[in-house]
């Protein structure tokens, strides 16, 4: 089914239809995210599902196989959407089901649109070494914004919980490029930055013959440590909010910062070879970092 097919017939669905179609959609994907959203009351989990899935729609459009005006056209087109939600007239099935989480949890409609703004900087052009700002800029966009939405869905709007927001959310985007060099290489990609890849001789921007360097694991180990510093910043910030409402933000870090952990042991030695946790050991650390 085409997307005007399924927004027209989304667009006829109940509230309680419409939330159950969300939740399927997150569950289809298979997210890591998951596992922290299971964690919250029924309503706030609700709202999470509908930020994820708004991300997940927009990621969607800047990873597609569409034209550059095509997706510029779409996501603009979300830019619209976000506009009418805060005007209170929402169409697309998405901000219907944002509809409710933006006016109970003060959600700002500056994320949305960082958000929006970050998957313009990988539909506009595929980025290939970007600097250390633009880099830091990106993962500012596209996870550290999804970041302040999520603590206010979560229950903390702290100061705190913002800066949490804001080093969280780099170190997972961060995890996220050093675990899909070879997706990323794949799609054209290479989000390492050109100072860290200058330093170790790397010169050239091409993706493949990057990931066949032998310096890119020194690259990544460096790349892994300003991960690390955003960890450590992010456990300091979680000590200073509500524990019990950061129950999902400490699911994610403990997630991640394994998987990170798993990416060093590896070494880089294969960036085609898969990194992930099993199943086993998501649920251990759902269980130390959640509910224990």
């Amino acid at each position: 089914m085409n997307d005007a097919a399924f927004g027209a017939v989304t667009s006829r669905l109940g509230d309680a239809e419409l939330l159950e179609t969300i939740r399927h959609r997150v569950e289809a994907a298979g997210t890591s995210f998951y596992w922290a959203m299971r964690l919250l009351p029924h309503h706030r989990r609700n709202g999470m599902y509908a930020v994820y899935a708004f991300c997940r729609e927009v990621d969607d459009i800047a990873d597609g196989e569409r034209p550059i005006q095509h997706k510029l056209a779409a996501l603009t087109a979300w830019r619209e959407e976000i506009d009418g939600l805060y005007a209170g007239h929402p169409r697309h099935l998405i901000t219907r089901a944002l509809s409710e989480p933006v006016l109970r949890y003060h959600l700002h409609r500056r994320d949305f649109l960082a958000v929006i703004d970050g998957m313009e900087m990988d539909a506009r052009e595929a980025t290939c070494a970007p600097d250390l700002a633009t880099l830091d800029l990106y993962c500012a966009r596209v996870a550290s914004a999804v970041g302040h939405l999520s603590v206010h869905v979560f229950g903390d709007e702290s100061d705190a919980a913002h800066a949490l927001a804001e080093s969280l959310g780099r170190a997972l985007q961060l995890t996220n490029i050093l675990r899909d060099l070879d997706e990323d290489a794949r799609r054209g990609r290479l989000y390492l930055p050109r100072e860290i890849l200058d330093r170790h001789g790397i010169r050239g921007t091409d993706p493949i013959a990057v990931l066949q360097h032998p310096a890119l694991p020194a690259v990544c180990r460096e790349v892994a440590a300003i991960a690390e510093e955003h960890f450590e910043q992010s456990m300091r910030m979680m000590a200073r909010c509500s524990r019990r409402a950061m129950r999902p933000a400490a699911v994610m870090a403990a997630l991640y910062h394994a998987t990170l952990a798993a990416l060093l042991h590896s070494g880089w030695r294969d960036p085609a070879a898969r990194v992930s946790l099993s199943t086993s050991r998501k649920l251990w650390l759902v269980l130390r970092h959640g509910l224990i």
